[in-house]
């Protein structure tokens, strides 16, 4: 009988954390608009180096944590940045293959002399 309720109950626990990871990333809007994003993220930022230290605090731990570098990081610029390059691309693509087609060919015509 253990042997049949093991698994499900393996199951529901994995469930249950996969759901609340996601409800806690909803609840600080990390899956929201890209500004929501930003400010989850500066939030988080600042609240884990003190909750790290406390947590070392509290199981007697001693070490000393390497500070954090400090990263400007924009996810705006970031998204606009990779949707620029792709879009510079896609309109590139026609161009690029009719050069890479003319290199083939005049290539293929070289060996074949």
């Amino acid at each position: 009988m253990a042997a049949k309720i093991f698994p499900v109950i393996k199951l529901a626990t994995k469930v249950t954390i996969a759901g609340g990871a996601l409800y806690v990333a909803y609840d600080s809007g990390l899956l929201g608009s890209i500004e929501q994003g930003s400010e989850a993220l500066g939030r988080a930022s600042t609240a884990i180096p003190p909750a790290v230290e406390e947590w070392m605090k509290y199981f007697g731990l001693e070490a000393q944590l390497p500070t954090l570098p400090k990263v400007e990081f924009s996810p705006v610029e970031a998204w606009n940045s990779g949707v620029r390059s792709s879009i510079s691309a896609l309109s590139e693509a026609p161009r690029k293959a009719t050069e890479y087609s003319t290199r083939g060919l005049q290539y293929v015509k070289d060996l074949a002399k």
